[in-house]
């Protein structure tokens, strides 16, 4: 199960470079990564509050994923979810690199050589606590917070900032939500 899990996130990240010319055809205009990111700051554990439903993530509740820095430089990666089905913890270990040292918005994580996909920071609270991710094609995005749990004022506010960089928030979903809407998508 955990290879499978690792395998799948692999896959699905690798399209993402076939996506991408994809994008640049489809008239959206450039995604856009916040102006700098602290990777020090950014570093540590963040609660998934939403999605785009994936495959990689089907069945998943309570996902976290967890930073911290490596001695080469790197970010350790660590996904870990409840599996609904079982209850039991599904995790992907994986690695990040920074791609664009000037803001450091940009990386590419990888959780399975030689795949790798885009992890770019587009929206980031001024106290980190909370942070959007998605990627180029706009195929994927997370909202992540530093808790469990958003202010919905605060959520609808960031939807309203993913629709401006090209995202349907309409194809969003909360954490919770996923098993009443999409069978824990």
């Amino acid at each position: 199960m955990k290879t499978l899990f690792i395998l799948t996130v692999a896959m699905v990240l690798t399209g993402g470079f076939a996506c991408q010319a994809a994008a640049a055809s489809s008239g959206l205009p450039p995604l856009q990564t916040v102006a700098a990111v602290d990777l020090n700051r950014y570093l540590g554990v963040w609660h998934e509050i939403a999605r785009y439903p994936n495959s990689f993530q089907r069945g998943c509740l309570e996902s976290t994923a967890s930073y911290t820095l490596r001695e080469d430089g790197d970010i350790q990666v660590l996904n870990s979810c409840r599996d609904a089905g079982d209850g039991r913890t599904r995790q992907a270990k994986g690695r990040a690199w920074v791609v664009d040292t000037a803001s450091n918005a940009r990386l590419k994580v990888s959780f399975f050589w030689p795949f790798r996909g885009d992890y770019w920071i587009i929206d980031l609270g001024t106290e980190y606590e909370y942070a959007v991710v998605g990627t180029p094609n706009r195929k994927y995005l997370w909202v992540l917070s530093r808790t469990p749990v958003m202010d919905d004022a605060v959520y609808a506010a960031i939807m309203e900032r993913i629709r401006q960089q090209g995202f349907d928030p309409g194809r969003v979903v909360r954490e919770g939500d996923a098993l009443r809407k999409n069978g824990a998508q």
